[in-house]
């Protein structure tokens, strides 16, 4: 693209004259603007702005000396460059009139046409070069402006340091961020006005250093401020050196952004992600729990089909009605009603009363598979069994405990068993799980259960959750328990009741001794006090509560230890990250290997 022409404007009353100025600097890029009156030449300059004006001196009407006093008197012709060429005799009294009405230079006709094409093309790239600063100038204008807006606009808090560390530019964003004005803050150095946290200042000062020096031309650092409230901000540095040509140090340039809800977020999210993976494990061992109990309990396939899968959906049941809450609680006759609509029960034949309460999750899985076995048995054995049986359920909330009372009428006759089955036990464990008890009844009625646990109303907020730790995991070859190690004595640590049922049956098998069950942390300390030990299989957490105090018992106490948990490796307690770890859903000979690894080179005691 061509630049525009720029133009000259002459002014003489002689046409002859224009035409040879005409002539002489007739090239491409360059107008010349011909007036034959003073008159005539301000029009011309009302229009168009001209690089420089050739002035004749001797012109009827307005002299050039008058004209170039009129351009000096008028802003828009002001700084127009003048050039005086006269044919008439001078002196220095009219020169010197010429130079102070502002002409830059004096020519006597006849001129030279080199001279003047010279003095005329340097005018022209003057006033070329003075086009393109201006340019430049409101480019650099509308840049400014456009930073200006982005630094006022801007998520990121935009702030300049000198080489002294001093704060030089705060933006509006920077304002609206930390709470102090540019005025309270500006010319102060970064460590002295409470805007870095404490135990930041010298990190930032080392920092800004380093940037400084050219050691880090640009880097990324998290830092922690302070707003003008004192808030705390946890805030993402980017920093970079700006530098002249010659590598001279301009200013230290920082985009601050507040990333303290995405590092909350974070941590959040690393928190339910745990507990996810513990839920998610613990019901998969709980699964595993009740294929292999109810397997051992049944006479064949068909038994173990009807009753496993009764289980399941049962367990299923409680799960939908837990995640219909987001995990904050079921409501206990909503547990009834699930038993109902997995037709476990005939609704003509059962009847419920009591207020309608909820429960917190844990004890609400465990009442829904105590409220599944109760119906189990009393299909098999109690009035169920018979068509005139009838089952009636009732409950009350008092001084802090739900009881519920279950009884059965219209049935065969009961008597106390010899030996207690798997429904029995499961029922009496799963209460004490929750810090609760089962009272059977037997009777010619029929059979009747009273079932006792402590009642807390459904949280509203979320569950504690256990201190991040991590531990490292023995995923070794299984190995059998030798003959000399299968009398160990184990405390067994777990909050889940099917899962301590495997586990018991797991470990009574190798031929080891359970010396206690425990489902919470208070039980688990009681038994490591007083009970001879040689070692413990212990949860990870028991019912919201870290197992940091038990682990800490046990090693007190000098007692070999490996935890069984769904929780990731960074859940588990902090300061034991040398104990073995076995995932839940755990396999047989995976945990049997753990415990041969625990107590190798050990003799059994007497």
């Amino acid at each position: 693209m061509q630049p525009d022409a720029v133009k000259v404007l002459a002014v003489d009353d002689v046409a002859e004259n224009l035409a040879a100025l005409e002539a002489l600097l007739k090239r491409d890029g360059l107008e010349l603007l011909k007036a034959r009156s003073g008159m005539e030449a301000l029009e011309l300059l009302l229009v168009h702005d001209v690089a420089l004006a050739l002035l004749d001196v001797q012109m009827p009407g307005m002299d050039g000396f008058e004209l170039a006093e009129l351009m000096r008197g008028t802003e828009r012709t002001r700084r127009v460059p003048i050039i005086f060429l006269t044919a008439v005799a001078t002196d220095e009294r009219r020169r010197f009139r010429g130079y102070e009405t502002g002409a830059v230079d004096y020519l006597l006709k006849p001129v030279d046409p080199q001279i003047v094409r010279n003095k005329v093309d340097i005018f022209v790239e003057l006033f070329r070069q003075r086009l393109e600063l201006a340019r430049q100038r409101d480019e650099h204008a509308a840049a400014l402006a456009r930073l200006t807006a982005h630094g006022d606009n801007s998520p990121l808090a935009l702030v300049e340091l000198d080489a002294e560390q001093r704060i030089i530019s705060w933006s509006k964003s920077a304002e609206r961020l930390f709470g102090f004005r540019t005025a309270e803050i500006a010319g102060f150095d970064a460590g002295e006005v409470g805007w870095l946290h404490d135990d930041e200042a010298d990190s930032f000062s080392t920092l800004m250093e380093e940037v400084i020096a050219g050691a880090l031309p640009r880097t990324i650092r998290t830092l922690r401020f302070h707003t003008a409230e004192g808030l705390p901000l946890v805030c993402e540095c980017y920093c970079s050196a700006l530098r002249d040509p010659e590598g001279r140090l301009f200013s230290i340039n920082l985009q601050i952004l507040d990333v303290t809800d995405r590092q909350r977020a974070e941590e959040t999210q690393k928190l339910l992600i745990g507990e996810l993976n513990h839920r998610v494990k613990n019901t998969l061992a709980s699964v595993q729990a009740i294929a292999s109990q109810t397997l051992r309990h049944s006479a064949g396939p068909s038994e173990f089909a009807s009753t496993f899968m009764g289980r399941i959906h049962s367990l299923a049941s409680a799960h939908s009605l837990l995640s219909g809450a987001t995990w904050q609680g079921a409501s206990l006759k909503g547990l009834i009603e699930g038993q109902l609509s997995i037709g476990s029960i005939d609704a003509e034949r059962f009847e419920a009363a009591g207020p309608d309460i909820d429960l917190q999750p844990e004890p609400a899985l465990h009442l829904a598979l105590v409220l599944h076995e109760l119906v189990t048995n009393a299909h098999k054995y109690g009035a169920l069994s018979v068509p005139e049986g009838r089952v009636r359920l009732e409950w009350r909330v008092a001084k802090g405990r739900l009881t519920l009372d279950w009884a059965e009428s219209g049935g065969p006759a009961v008597a106390p068993p010899r030996r207690k089955g798997f429904g029995t036990a499961l029922i009496e464990r799963s209460l004490r799980a929750d810090g609760g008890h089962a009272e059977p009844r037997y009777g010619s009625e029929g059979m009747g259960w009273t079932l006792t646990l402590p009642y807390l109303a459904s949280p509203k907020g979320a569950k504690d959750h256990p201190p991040a730790a991590s531990v490292e995991k023995n995923r070794q070859a299984p190995e059998r328990i030798k003959a000399d190690r299968t009398c160990k004595r184990l405390l067994l640590v777990e909050d889940e009741t099917l899962i301590a049922f495997e586990l018991t049956a797991i470990l009574e098998d190798a031929g080891m001794e359970v010396k206690g069950t425990a489902a919470s942390v208070g039980e688990a300390l009681k038994i490591i006090a007083h009970a001879d030990l040689d070692g413990a299989l212990v949860d990870g957490n028991l019912q919201g509560e870290p197992a940091d105090e038990i682990a800490r018992a046990l090693t007190g106490r000098s007692i070999p230890f490996l935890f069984v948990s769904g929780y990731g490796s960074d859940h588990l307690p902090a300061d034991f990250r040398h104990i073995p770890v076995v995932d839940k859903p755990f396999d047989r000979e995976q945990l049997l290997g753990a415990i041969a690894r625990l107590f190798r080179g050990d003799r059994c005691s007497a």
